[in-house]
């Protein structure tokens, strides 16, 4: 009997989109599908003012197991099209997180593993819960890895530990990646969800259009030399000063007050 596929459900509330995994039987095993699901909601997020921050989840006390291993398995039966057809799809979800202006963040709950935990690290600011371990497990299985997991390990990691993650297998727990940095913050069992909601609803209260230009300038600077960087912050700031979001900004820190950034972008 064939597992049945994982579906994404989506829901707003408020200013806050909300997508969550649900696959019980596979712990939330992503596919083709889901990557082309998860994308198309992302992009259509970024375009959509009235979306100020994502949460992306997994129901059922687990994050992601990643790719399914029968699905693995059979696609050795498959052309060398095929398959990259398939990890050209895992790319483009990816990318299309990393490219989203509006900041996404990742509750992982019980733990995230292959590409699920690609797709965690994708996103801009990780919330799990104690206990959540991640676990790059492709080396059990024969398999490198893929969905950008050494990049994004690389980008905070020491070289001996993303070696230790992804030659063992080994998992490793969200405590541990707190105190380097990686995961955000560590919250109570079971309560990851809703802590991250409520950082995405504190985002969602924030000038949208700079964010956008903050979320840029992260991506940019691993590649940018200091002068490179220098001038891209530049324009940034410069463009967002004669704008409404810093006018309000402004205004109401003069004047000792919150700022209603809505609908100023």
């Amino acid at each position: 009997m064939s597992t049945p596929a994982t579906e994404l459900r989506v829901e707003r509330d408020g200013a806050v989109l909300i997508l969550s995994l649900d696959g019980a039987s596979s712990r939330n095993s992503i596919s083709p599908p889901v990557y082309k699901a998860i994308q198309t909601q992302v992009i259509t997020a970024g375009e959509d003012p009235g979306v100020r921050a994502i949460v992306l989840c997994g129901l059922h006390g687990f994050f992601s197991s990643g790719g399914n291993i029968n699905n693995l398995k059979e696609s050795a039966n498959s052309t060398m099209a095929e398959v990259s057809g398939n990890t050209d799809a895992l790319n483009a979800m990816i990318l299309s997180i990393r490219a989203c202006p509006t900041p996404v963040i990742a509750a992982v709950e019980g733990g995230a593993a292959g590409a699920g935990m690609s797709l965690a690290l994708a996103c801009d600011m990780i919330v799990a819960d104690e206990g959540a371990k991640f676990v790059v497990a492709y080396v059990k299985v024969g398999l490198a890895p893929d969905g950008g997991v050494t990049h994004f390990l690389s980008e905070g990691l020491p070289r001996q530990l993303v070696s230790e993650m992804c030659l063992t297998g080994t998992p490793v727990e969200a405590e541990r990646l707190h105190a380097l940095g990686v995961v955000n913050a560590v919250v109570p069992a079971g309560e990851a969800i809703e802590a991250a909601k409520k950082m995405a609803g504190k985002l969602a209260l924030g000038p949208s259009g700079a964010m956008a230009l903050i979320k840029s300038e992260i991506a940019a600077a691993p590649h940018n030399d200091l002068a490179t960087q220098l001038v891209l912050e530049a324009r940034g700031i410069n463009t967002a000063r004669f704008g409404a979001e810093a006018a309000e900004g402004l205004a109401a820190f003069l004047g000792k007050r919150k700022p209603d950034f809505a609908g100023k972008a």
